[in-house]
């Protein structure tokens, strides 16, 4: 119990403003999941991703960002991307993915994780990421924001805008099911109800330009759904006759009524469990 008045102000104000923290180890891993209340970069032991050969259907994507991820780890120059469009067709997956390979030849490679909630944060985490020997990548997943969300104002900054602008260590990668991170509706609205709609929808679009690589993920045809089974298939060691793998899929696949990479991956998690094999 602390008895003397000026200590227990001084224990009030430490709570209120408590002291910086002190710089992240960047070194003791190759990914980090930033959090706040307080600041601070967490490790990631193992990250929850899958190998870039078994991404099956989203070729031109994987190799634009590929290429852009490789000029980026080396120096270069290179862009802010926004991954949108269907769900499930395995936009984080490759962001993830795509770090691994890359890291493999340039070990600097950091893979950052802040999730949307956190964005008015970004500002202090950018400032632990400015000066560190390494390179980073900044991901959000999952990425959009509603009709009356102002989050989105704070990564005006880390896209383009700023006095400091986007340190140059530092790419951003998104993930979203929206092309515009906003709802048609919203826009609509501001069209129709704004003294200035132009000027309003503006606004709420131009998030969106700021991202140099728009790349696109759409709905696979069943060719590919089959296809991203069997090379599963293929990587785990699991035989089944095509037929009744075919089938069963298929099947699989009309029971949740849509056809996606996420899908895939649940019937041959559901598969492999059947054969007793395990995928940690």
């Amino acid at each position: 119990m602390i008895d003397d008045p000026m200590d227990r102000i001084a224990a009030a104000l430490e709570r209120i403003s408590p002291p910086p923290q002190p710089a992240p180890d960047f070194d003791v891993a190759t990914a980090f999941v930033w959090h706040v209340e307080p600041d601070r970069l967490a490790p990631v032991a193992q990250v929850n991703r899958v190998d870039l050969d078994l991404l099956v259907g989203i070729d031109r994507s994987r190799d634009t960002l590929l290429d852009n991820t490789r000029r980026f780890a080396a120096g270069y120059a290179a862009n802010n991307a926004l991954l949108w469009g269907a769900r499930g067709m395995g936009k984080s997956s490759l962001v993830k993915a795509i770090h691994a390979r890359v890291q493999a030849d340039f070990a600097d490679l950091k893979l950052v994780e802040l999730q949307r909630e956190d964005l008015p944060s970004v500002g202090r985490l950018l400032n632990h990421l400015r000066t560190a020997p390494y390179r980073f990548l900044l991901f959000c997943d999952d990425l959009s924001f509603s009709h009356d969300d102002q989050h989105y104002k704070s990564l005006k900054a880390v896209l383009d805008g700023g006095i400091e602008g986007r340190p140059g260590n530092v790419a951003f990668y998104a993930t979203s099911n929206r092309r515009h991170l906003m709802p048609r509706d919203m826009i609509e609205n501001e069209r129709s109800s704004a003294i200035s709609p132009s000027e309003a929808v503006e606004e709420k679009v131009s998030l969106s330009d700021r991202f140099g690589l728009w790349l696109g993920f759409h709905p696979c045809s069943q060719d590919e759904y089959l296809s991203m089974i069997d090379r599963y298939c293929a990587a785990y060691g699991i035989e089944v006759a095509p037929e009744t793998l075919r089938a069963d899929a298929i099947e699989w696949q009309a029971t949740r009524g849509a056809r996606s990479g996420r899908v895939a991956w649940q019937f041959f998690t559901d598969l492999a469990g059947r054969n007793g094999i395990g995928l940690t």
